[in-house]
């Protein structure tokens, strides 16, 4: 049975962060920027790179909504390292589908289509009718009841299989109630396995 620790699953993430954080750096040890935002060279910042991300992931969930027939508010904002996009409106279950399946693929569809635009990868957060937010909420209480139980006993906890948004809410919860984790298992049964102190 193959296990790996949250850092290793978040492996690119974390390469990504490390290569903007060089670029943050250099940017404040040298690079001047150009009265429109642009760096030294004429690039972009990061914050622009983010804001057009959000353009094309909204201009390509529009043009979806309108081929589906379904009326929504876009809402695009930055959020720390990513951009997202959120969608409301009156009934959006259909784009949420069951245990979040729908809104899952078509986060990934959307970050093709911003990849297809940029060249770059992307990691934008697609939301819609605040599913994730509930899911977030919902997840840190199971993982505060998880823990707890985790130091009661003084037994390693295994949790029901998840997704690797949810698996990633929970490793943090973890890791900022000063225990560790890991994830187990293979998809779709991989879990997380929340150790004691």
């Amino acid at each position: 049975m193959k296990q790996e620790t949250h850092v290793s699953e978040q492996m690119t993430d974390t390469e990504e962060l490390e290569t903007e954080s060089t670029e943050a750096v250099q940017t404040e040890a040298g690079e001047e920027t150009g009265t429109d935002g642009e760096d030294k060279a004429g690039r972009p910042t990061k914050v622009q790179r983010l804001e057009n991300e959000g353009d094309i992931a909204a201009d390509y969930l529009e043009e979806l909504l309108d081929i589906a027939d379904l009326d929504g508010d876009l809402d695009m904002d930055v959020e720390g390292d990513r951009a997202s996009v959120q969608i409301g409106g009156a009934d959006l279950s259909t784009l949420v589908g069951r245990n979040g399946e729908v809104l899952e693929a078509l986060q990934e569809l959307t970050r093709l289509a911003v990849y297809r635009e940029t060249g770059e990868r992307s990691r934008l957060m697609l939301d819609v009718g605040g599913h994730r937010a509930e899911q977030r909420t919902r997840l840190v209480a199971l993982a505060e009841k998880s823990i707890a139980e985790v130091r009661d006993s003084g037994e390693p906890l295994s949790l029901e299989p998840m997704s690797a948004f949810e698996r990633k809410v929970v490793h943090d919860a973890v890791a900022a109630a000063g225990l560790t984790s890991e994830s187990d298992g293979a998809e779709p049964k991989r879990h997380v396995v929340i150790l004691p102190a």
